[in-house]
């Protein structure tokens, strides 16, 4: 059985296909590095996290996608995937905030349960033009990869948040 965090938190599966990490992705909300499977507030997750690719060869061009594979709630998420941030042409080596910001960034607000936010990291094979979808809701991180040429993801990144004073998990009554 698999210890990898999105395998164990469906990531793979419900978002991914099954990939080989080949690049190196960092986010850090308030200068504090994320962990793959942490749980957030949104008060922590509020402003544009710095997201890191590690390197050598400012040449090489990543595409960064943010989605809620939640939304609007875990149990019935019928607005899958939910695009929270889109950039481009991010130079290895270098942060998202050096790429082009297609759909800007927009912070979690759970509302019911607890919602994974998944960072998705390609490698773009050329510079090309991609344009912002005329919509958040029921955005489809394979269908966008596939349109794009994009290929497989070589990074990825999942944190879990609920609303700011939500129990975390199952309440026992005696």
């Amino acid at each position: 059985m698999s210890r990898d965090p999105l395998v164990v938190g469906h990531v793979v599966g419900d978002i991914l296909d099954p990939f080989y990490t080949t690049a190196s992705l960092k986010v850090l909300f308030n200068n504090k590095e994320m962990t793959s499977g942490s749980e957030l507030k949104p008060s922590q997750v509020a402003c544009e996290p710095k997201v890191e690719i590690g390197g050598r060869d400012m040449r090489t061009l990543y595409t960064l996608v943010m989605v809620d594979p939640d939304s609007p709630s875990p149990s019935n998420p019928h607005k899958r995937e939910y695009l929270h941030w889109l950039v481009t042409d991010i130079p290895e080596t270098l942060d998202a905030s050096n790429g082009n910001e297609v759909v800007p960034y927009e912070s979690p607000k759970p509302v019911a349960g607890i919602h994974r936010f998944v960072f998705v990291l390609f490698k773009q094979t050329v510079r090309q033009t991609i344009y912002a979808p005329g919509w958040r809701p029921n955005f489809n991180t394979r269908d966008f990869a596939q349109y794009y040429n994009l290929g497989p993801p070589v990074a990825s990144a999942f944190f879990n948040c609920q609303r700011e004073n939500g129990c975390g998990g199952r309440r026992y009554i005696r």
